[in-house]
């Protein structure tokens, strides 16, 4: 895939990815609940698509609000993440200045989504530029058992069905592979379990970063 022709690394910044139903949401407000106790390094929870203009246009077409084609979708997950990165107070003014950035969501998800949905070349030609976070926490869970999670919510999301999220799960083991590769860190956690029990083995892995030892 032609995102990985670089990979350019961002230090102090770390992102959880996985398919819908995994708990990527949950267990960054978890992690905050466990920063306002040990308060160093100073963490900066952030989220894709994000709560700016773009990604606030991207919610409503996930939620099936308006009709959005595939490709469109994509241009618009690169144009929200190029703002979420390099806007004053973004990533990456944070990251650089010590903070601990930990992001619900990153590039990975637009190669995963987007490239089944519209075709790898795209996505791939969007995102290829953009740095990868120091840490990628993947949250691994069984379509089937996270679609059973989803059944409670009011209202499905446009990639929320099973046979979507068979191919996201193995997208993303394709595409974890090549970050490896790359020598980017990737840590893979069984998202299920109980949320108490993720989010101890997120912390394991977080607390690894270099920052937590200036």
């Amino acid at each position: 895939m032609c995102y990985f022709r670089q990979m350019e690394i961002i230090s102090n910044f770390a992102v959880l990815e996985g398919g819908d139903g995994c708990g990527t949401t949950t267990q960054l407000s978890m992690l905050a609940e466990r920063f306002k106790i040990i308060k160093k390094p100073v963490l900066y929870p952030t989220f894709e698509p994000t709560d700016g203009p773009i990604g606030r246009l991207i919610r409503e077409a996930l939620r099936k609000e308006f009709p959005v084609k595939p490709h469109t979708l994509s241009m618009l997950f690169a144009a929200d993440r190029n703002e979420h990165l390099y806007k004053p107070d973004g990533i990456i003014e944070r990251a650089g200045r010590g903070e601990l950035v930990v992001s619900d969501r990153f590039a990975l998800s637009s190669l995963v989504y987007q490239g089944i949905d519209c075709g790898d070349d795209l996505p791939g030609f969007l995102n290829w530029r953009f740095p990868a976070p120091e840490l990628t926490i993947f949250l691994d869970i069984d379509p089937e058992t996270a679609v059973e999670r989803m059944k409670n919510r009011n209202k499905l999301e446009i990639y929320e069905y099973l046979d979507f999220q068979v191919k996201v799960r193995a997208q993303y083991g394709a595409l974890l592979q090549s970050y490896r590769d790359k020598g980017a860190r990737v840590e893979i956690i069984d998202a299920s379990k109980s949320a108490s029990a993720v989010a101890d083995m997120v912390w394991s892995k977080l607390s690894q970063m270099p920052i937590f030892n200036v």
